[in-house]
């Protein structure tokens, strides 16, 4: 929020520089992110009253001017703005002036004719974005005067970095209790007086949700002036606010709501009908809002209607029906209190954000709707004249929202903050935040403000008083607690070593969203059953997903739109799957790569990565364990992978994970200019380590036999190793398939397959008939199992 550091002065003005100011308010919560100096450059801007405006002679888009800026005479000035008239007051750049963009005022000639001067437009100035003529300036400003005298240009802006919870302070007011109860100021909210009606007349309304609108303030006020112009005054204040003048009535509302911090809105009474109602959308009903965008109201939406339908999305935009235009003699002016929990969500609902629901959000104050109401026509009236109706004030007071007692104890805010604040001194800072203290049993009972929201519990109030003490006043002390070794184990692989190893085999980590596209998530999983976010970021980010492949896919296609050609990642986290009532929330460990084999280097890119080089690494992770022997890789088909190339991860028979080749439709939808290889990997199940244990080295010779079977060639490689170690026993060291082959000399449908068996014991250097027993055990059971042959 950006606030004008003489506006807020004007309400409470301690005896201290800005850059002190800033300090203060930082220190309190409300974090200065800059202040920015206005007028900077303007020093040779001053008043001109144009004279004369005269043709050019050599160009019909340029005048000739004569221009009274205080000096013995008039100087000559060249403008092409088309709002230039005589009698007008603008802002006149003097010879020699540098303004805020860089132009430098010159004597020159423009198309023959000498110039003197310029006069200037506001974003020449640096006071808006308006280009389209010159700025015009208040017709009683004096020629010659200073433009940063004019319009008040000796200021800073401060942008408040403001937290969710402090509603309070998105306005002038707010945030001038908070320097006068920084600076210990005695500081009251000026009264309003009330406006006397001037007419009878008044508009009909009707409180139907009075749970989400327990209040609503409105005035009838008509024959305002039509030619009437917002004052530059007001006009300079909203824009060091950051909003710009648009018509009188709505810049008086939203001068409004900056001082106060009350939203306000105004009707067109004309177009209007019959009375306004505060209630909830009824089905089928649709709205165009300010500026044209129209949208269907879901049956939760808050509405202003009259007899005719909804006129306003409540508490975030108006409606264009009833907008107030150049053309509007009388309108209702609208002040009400719409429930925080009526409004929150609903903007980002349709797309939408305002000023408006940014404060009604967060919540404002449910007591000061007549005061704006008060205040505005005020304003409204010395702007743009008009006769006021009666103040309506429709209230239900069981629904207006009470701020409860909230207890805090000494004991309490002592131990939390680690300093004793003198009672006295926190009761003196909580009165200085304008709220009700009392004494009890146990410490004080405090009833903050109507308008904070934030204030609920006892913590709330320890940093309510912390806040003006002062944090710097609070002493480091070094924590002391009871230190506990964490558990070490050793049956339990530490994910930190199974992602090193990644990182050694050429992946990067990466992070993604645990929120999902919906449709991505049921094609990289086969679940269409997700669990669906109540209130979602966005669309594509609406469901938990239950998988992390979703996320690493989006991570792929990123990169390889920015011409990384070879890509390796993986990612660990939670994936979250519905398991009848329950959630399963399951930590999983997923990668994928594509791209070449190798970086590119002398030989080129060399192959992509494919199925087997992901295989290797996921078995150097298993490895680990291990319990290498315990892992299979099975042939099974995934709805996410291509069809021949997936393997489905067992341990023990346990399923752990996936492998394999994205589904080439999927590639195509995606539009991947690579083919990835997937994995994912159960973290529980699969990384269970085997505790390492002592084993003797043999001080004998090992013995190396090997043999070659003919089997089908349905069957997997994995099973004739898992058979042969089965059987082999303890004397089987190590196990190689050193050879499979098809072709000349072997049977169609079968393979070839030659395996070395190196055998040994510890104890004793293995006999030949030892040896003998073992190879014809092997070749025995291979036989039974598989049908396989000696190859001759």
């Amino acid at each position: 929020m950006k606030i004008s550091e003489t506006w807020l002065r004007e309400w409470a003005d301690p005896n201290v520089s800005t850059p002190e100011l800033a300090e203060q308010l930082t220190m309190a919560g409300l974090e200065v992110d800059s202040i920015e100096s206005c007028g900077t450059g303007l020093d040779g801007v001053v008043v001109g009253r144009v004279l004369t405006v005269a043709p050019h002679p050599d160009a019909d888009s340029l005048s000739l001017c004569a221009v009274d800026v205080g000096a013995r005479k008039p100087l000559r000035i060249v403008c092409g703005a088309t709002n230039v008239r005589e009698g007008g007051r603008y802002p006149a750049a003097l010879v020699g002036t540098t303004l805020p963009d860089g132009t430098e005022i010159k004597r020159r000639k423009i198309r023959g004719a000498v110039s003197e001067g310029m006069l200037c437009s506001a974003r020449e100035l640096n006071l808006g974005d308006d280009a389209d003529g010159i700025l015009e300036l208040d017709p009683d400003c004096a020629e010659g005067a200073t433009l940063l005298d004019v319009l008040g240009l000796d200021d800073q802006v401060i942008d408040l970095d403001l937290t969710p919870n402090r509603a309070d302070c998105f306005c002038v007011t707010g945030v001038a209790r908070e320097v006068a109860a920084i600076n210990a100021l005695d500081f009251t909210d000026p009264e309003t007086a009330a406006i006397e009606p001037v007419l009878k007349d008044t508009f009909p309304i009707r409180l139907v949700a009075k749970e989400a609108c327990p209040r609503f303030a409105g005035r009838v006020i008509r024959k305002l002036n039509l030619r009437a112009n917002t004052p530059t005054w007001m006009q300079e204040r909203l824009r060091r606010s950051g909003m710009r003048p648009i018509h009188p009535v709505v810049d008086v509302t939203n001068y409004v709501m900056l001082e106060l911090g009350q939203p306000m809105h105004a009707y067109d009474l004309d177009r209007l009908s019959e009375g306004i109602v505060a209630r909830y959308a009824e089905p089928g009903e649709a709205l165009e809002l300010l500026g044209g965008q129209d949208i269907e109201l879901t049956e939760d939406a808050l509405v202003i209607a009259d007899a005719s339908g909804p006129v306003g999305l409540a508490g975030i935009m108006g409606g264009e029906s009833t907008a107030v235009s150049e053309q509007t003699r009388d309108i209702f002016l609208e002040s009400a209190f719409f429930a925080p929990s009526a409004i929150a969500g609903r903007a980002r609902h349709y797309g939408l954000h305002s000023d408006a629901s940014l404060r009604f959000e967060r919540g404002v104050d449910p007591e000061q709707q007549v005061r704006a109401i008060e205040r505005a026509t005020a304003l409204l009236l010395a702007v743009a004249g008009g006769a006021p109706g009666p103040v309506q004030d429709t209230i239900s007071k069981q629904h207006v929202p009470a701020r409860p007692e909230v207890p805090l104890r000494p004991e309490r805010l002592a131990r939390v903050l680690g300093v004793e604040v003198p009672a006295e001194q926190v009761e003196e800072i909580l009165t200085r935040l304008k709220m009700d203290v009392s004494s009890s049993n146990t410490g004080w009972r405090v009833r903050p403000p109507a308008n904070r929201f934030d204030i609920n519990i006892e913590e709330d109030l320890i940093e309510e008083v912390v806040r003006l003490f002062g944090y710097d006043r609070v002493p480091e002390t070094p924590g002391r607690a009871t230190m506990q070794l964490a558990p070490a184990t050793e049956s339990r692989l530490p994910i930190a070593r199974i992602r090193t190893a990644l990182v050694d085999r050429g992946y990067q980590e990466a992070m993604t969203y645990s929120f999902v596209e919906p449709g991505l998530n049921e094609r990289m999983t086969g679940l269409a059953d997700p669990l669906e976010l109540m209130n979602p970021i966005s669309a594509d980010q609406s469901i938990m997903r239950a998988s992390l492949w979703p996320g690493l896919i989006q991570a792929l296609t990123t990169n390889l739109n920015r011409q990384h050609s070879r890509v390796r990642l993986f990612e660990s986290g939670i994936r979250f799957i519905r398991q009848d009532s329950d959630i399963i929330e399951e930590e999983v460990i997923a990668g994928l790569a594509a791209g070449g084999r190798e970086p590119e280097n002398w030989e080129g890119l060399g192959n992509s990565a494919d199925l087997y080089d992901i295989k290797a690494d996921i078995e150097a992770l298993f490895a680990l364990t291990g319990a290498a022997n315990e892992f299979s890789f099975t042939a099974v088909e995934h709805p996410a992978l291509r069809p021949g190339r997936s393997a489905r991860l067992d341990r023990s028979g346990q399923e752990i994970g996936w492998l394999g080749e994205l589904h080439p439709g999927i590639i195509a939808d995606l539009e991947l200019q690579q083919p990835p290889v997937l994995f994912e990997i159960r973290v529980a199940p699969a990384f269970a380590a085997v505790p390492p244990a002592y084993v003797e080295i043999s001080r004998y010779p090992a013995v190396r036999r090997d043999i070659a079977i003919v089997v089908d060639q349905a069957v997997p490689v994995a099973k004739i190793e898992s058979a042969v170690r089965e059987v082999a026993g303890p004397v089987l060291r190590e196990l190689t398939i050193f050879d499979v082959y098809t072709g000349k000399g072997i049977d169609t449908g079968r393979k070839s397959v030659a395996l070395g068996l190196i055998l040994q014991e510890t104890s004793r250097t293995l006999t030949d008939a030892e040896v003998d027993g073992v190879i014809d055990t092997v070749t025995e059971c291979l036989a039974d199992k598989f049908k396989a042959k000696i190859r001759e």
